[in-house]
């Protein structure tokens, strides 16, 4: 199995054909848009993606826009009551930031990525007798399109798919100047029962940052409104009448919102399907589809890029794996139930549960409003739907997970008590400093600094989301340490207060990226940004050292909520 065709460039196709590039393997790819019509054509998708799919594009170096792109922190639930407040209105934050990315944006430069490590690039919509062309010349054929004549290969699984009728009526609009959500950026999400749903959150598009709005009508509803809109302003006046009408505060933010561009605008309808992954020409030989071809959700979970990513990945290892093994019927089984059991399969009862949720399910996202680790699990849940199994989908298991978590705050620890405990380990003092996107200088007392590895050269700390420069030193590229000496207590207290000018009276110099270096500090550290996670009522922040230098001289220490000396050992020898 060395010469593969792939029939759909899209999310799913191409990132399996860049990574079948990067193994060795000889690759074409049939796409009906040149990259040109791509980049200049209508929306396709909505594509919010979470860590877990956007690591499978780190991995084959295909995550370009990942320091351009407005990062989603987390997702916040709303219900309206009928007098415009709401019932429930909760946020919690994701693990890992999340991320959307045009792909009027991604697909043409991945197509060009494409080329660029060999593969060959056909500009056609591919029917039947291409297929079977590429049957007899190629070891294996993938269909990534769930569109046109070949899709009728793949067919409907009636065991899989309880809907043949859409479940929604489906719009999306682009959209800049919205105000931004506060305090930190989130998939805003919220119900209107039996009337439907609307999302909307940060992206990057062609002409820089925007908001996706989202709404996903129940049929015959009033959100099911779009048939008469003929122009791209009264797509943009009709969504702005259905927030006015439901969703009030969703209306606010949108005072002053305009289209990206007139192609910025998508409407439509579909059934939620599952097909069956094998198709069979007419000349028996069979194709193996993949992605939204044979697995195709509602937009409702956001799931439709995050599935297509997996699905490449997936297929991806199945086919390496395979190695000089041919690519018969057992084996291509073999890969969709691989994909389907480790994924899709998760995917799909989620997704289809929450278009007709039962009464369970609105009891938990009200628990999780007053419960955080309930909201925690359910929204970190978008990542890896397979953690939302069983507690969500069986009202038992959810009682039980509810009675866990609720039993959990009730013996939750005294925290001063534990800061207590905590305090008990003694540590040094250090100042971390950098620079705001706008060139301010900020900085911040830490003494959570330390070492993680020293090939690469890797440190932590950890920063709490109450700091004002919170979102400074998230969104900045480089940082430093300041380890501080023994007699600069006075520059840990400054730091470690609310001023309006924390360099005020300070000794420095800029390092590199313009981090400010503070004079006397006994050890600095610059640090490139290469990661950062969750830590509760922290973020904890990775740095990989790209420069460093040390003086002698005596640290400031910290133990049991005072400043201490560290002094030489009388019972060791030197």
């Amino acid at each position: 199995m060395k010469r593969i065709a792939i029939v759909g460039a899209g999310q799913s196709g191409l990132q399996l054909g860049l990574g079948l590039l990067d193994a060795g393997y000889e690759v074409i790819l049939y796409s009906d848009r040149s990259a040109d019509d791509i980049q200049h054509g209508h929306v396709m998708s909505s594509q919010c993606m979470f860590d877990s799919a956007l690591e499978t594009e780190r991995d084959l170096g295909l995550n370009y826009w990942e320091e351009e792109c407005p990062k989603v922190e987390g997702i916040s639930f709303a219900v309206p009551d009928p007098v415009g407040g709401k019932i429930m209105d909760w946020a919690a934050r994701l693990d890992n930031f999340a991320q959307s990315v045009d792909q009027r944006l991604k697909i043409p430069r991945w197509m060009a990525e494409f080329q660029k490590r060999g593969g060959k690039l056909q500009i056609e919509a591919a029917d039947i007798d291409d297929l079977e062309r590429c049957a007899r010349s190629h070891d294996l054929v993938i269909v990534a399109s769930g569109k046109g004549t070949i899709t009728q290969l793949l067919q409907r699984d009636a065991n899989r798919s309880p809907f043949s009728e859409p479940q929604r009526s489906l719009a999306l609009t682009y959209v800049r100047n919205m105000r931004p959500r506060e305090p930190y950026a989130a998939v805003c999400f919220n119900l209107i029962p039996n009337v439907g749903e609307y999302f909307v959150f940060p992206a990057l598009t062609t002409s820089g940052a925007c908001e996706i709005m989202v709404f996903e009508g129940v049929p015959g509803g009033p959100m099911d409104c779009w048939s008469d809109v003929k122009t791209p302003s009264e797509h943009l006046a009709r969504s702005k009448q259905i927030l006015e009408t439901f969703l009030p505060w969703e209306a606010e933010r949108c005072r002053d919102i305009e289209l990206t561009d007139d192609n910025g605008i998508l409407a439509g309808r579909f059934a939620p399907t599952v097909r069956n992954p094998l198709g069979t020409l007419p000349s028996g030989r069979k194709v193996l589809g993949m992605a939204d071809a044979i697995v195709l959700n509602d937009p409702l979970t956001g799931q439709g890029s995050n599935n297509a990513a997996r699905c490449a990945d997936i297929y991806l290892e199945s086919i390496v794996e395979r190695g000089n093994g041919p690519a018969d019927t057992e084996w291509m089984q073999h890969t969709f139930d691989r994909y389907w059991t480790g994924y899709a399969k998760w995917v799909v009862e989620w997704t289809n549960l929450l278009l007709k949720p039962p009464s369970h399910v609105l009891k938990l996202l009200d628990c999780a409003g007053k419960i955080s680790a309930v909201a925690s699990a359910f929204v970190n849940g978008f990542d890896d739907p397979r953690t939302l199994f069983p507690w969500f989908m069986d009202a038992v298991e959810a009682e039980a997970f509810v009675r866990k978590e609720a039993k959990a705050v009730a013996e939750r620890l005294d925290r001063r008590d534990y800061r207590r405990a905590l305090g008990q380990f003694a540590t040094g003092v250090t100042v971390v400093t950098a620079r705001a996107s706008d060139g301010r200088k900020v900085g911040v007392t830490v003494n959570s600094f330390s070492s993680v590895s020293l090939a690469p050269p890797l440190i932590l700390w950890s920063l709490s989301r109450q700091t004002p420069s919170f979102l400074d030193f998230t969104n900045a590229t480089h940082f430093a340490v300041n380890v501080l000496e023994s007699r600069q207590h006075h520059l840990s207290r400054q730091f470690s207060t609310p001023l309006p000018d924390k360099f005020a009276g300070v000794e420095f110099e800029e390092g590199a990226g313009g981090v400010p270096l503070l004079h006397g500090a006994i050890a600095q550290f610059v640090c490139r940004k290469v990661r950062q996670y969750d830590g509760g009522d922290h973020v904890i922040l990775v740095g990989e050292v790209e420069q460093y230098k040390y003086n002698e001289g005596e640290p400031l220490v910290f133990h049991s909520g005072r400043y201490r000396i560290a002094t030489r050992h009388p019972d060791i020898a030197e």
